[in-house]
């Protein structure tokens, strides 16, 4: 375990429903290539802080990047709804342009 991660841990478990800390770990499980754990924390931000509309293109691309397109199609598409809802125009169009390119 590097460093930051157990930094980031240690964090955590000061602040267990810190959303930004859950989002810097899943960050750091990515940089790492351990995309299991990323994926754990990214779909765990889905459902506990929904409206957090970065953690949607972040999760998308890391399906694309694990060649799960239809997952980050739906990651996306969820995501544009969401900044829909929360008024966030910036990540509308930056999840509209992944779920684009996707197909």
């Amino acid at each position: 375990m590097s460093a930051r991660l157990a930094q980031l841990k240690a964090l955590m478990a000061e602040s267990p429903n810190d959303s930004f800390l859950w989002f810097a770990i899943a960050k750091e499980y990515e940089k790492q290539g351990k995309t299991t754990d990323a994926l754990e924390f990214y779909q765990k931000l889905t459902v506990d802080a929904p409206d957090d509309v970065g953690t949607y293109y972040h999760l998308g691309k890391l399906y694309e990047k694990n060649s799960d397109f239809e997952s980050a199609f739906k990651t996306y598409k969820t995501g544009i709804a969401i900044a829909t809802k929360v008024g966030d125009q910036h990540a509308k169009g930056e999840l509209m342009a992944a779920k684009l390119n996707l197909g």
